[in-house]
C-alpha cells in the first residue's frame, strides 16, 4: 500500500526558511513524477514543485521559483522541499502527490503539512 507522509511544517516569520519532508512507501517511484502542492485557506489547491523520480527533471510554481528548490533522495525514498525567503502568502496546507508517468492525474498524495508564515 503506497503512503506519502509529510512533515517539516511550522510557524515561521516572513523570511525565514522551511524544509518539507515527503517520506514515500509501498512502491518503487521510478516511473512517477513527485510533487508539491499547497491549499490555502479558501482558496483551490495549487501545484508547488514537481520532480521526475528518473531523471530529476525540476518544475515550478511561478509564484516560487527562485525561493524554493525540489530534491529527491532516491535510496531514502524521500522528497524534500526547501523554502526559502518565505511569505506571508505561502501559508497554507502543503501536500505531497505521486503522478504515474504518462498519468492524466495524480494518483496518490499525502495528508498534509501545515506551513504558517507571520508577516
Amino acid at each position: 500500500q503506497v503512503h506519502l507522509g509529510e512533515s517539516g511544517g511550522g510557524l515561521v516569520q516572513a523570511g525565514g526558511s522551511l524544509r518539507l519532508t515527503c517520506d514515500a512507501s509501498g512502491r518503487t517511484f521510478s516511473s512517477y513524477a513527485m510533487a508539491w502542492f499547497r491549499q490555502a485557506p479558501g482558496k483551490e489547491r495549487e501545484f508547488v514543485a514537481s520532480i521526475r523520480w528518473s531523471g530529476g527533471s525540476t518544475y515550478y510554481a511561478d509564484s516560487v521559483r527562485g525561493r524554493f528548490s525540489i530534491s529527491r533522495h532516491k535510496v531514502k525514498n524521500t522528497v524534500y522541499l526547501q523554502m526559502n525567503t518565505l511569505k506571508p502568502e505561502d501559508t497554507a496546507v502543503y501536500y505531497c502527490a505521486a503522478q504515474r508517468v504518462g498519468s492524466d492525474s495524480y494518483n496518490y498524495w499525502g495528508q498534509g503539512t501545515q506551513v504558517t508564515v507571520s508577516g
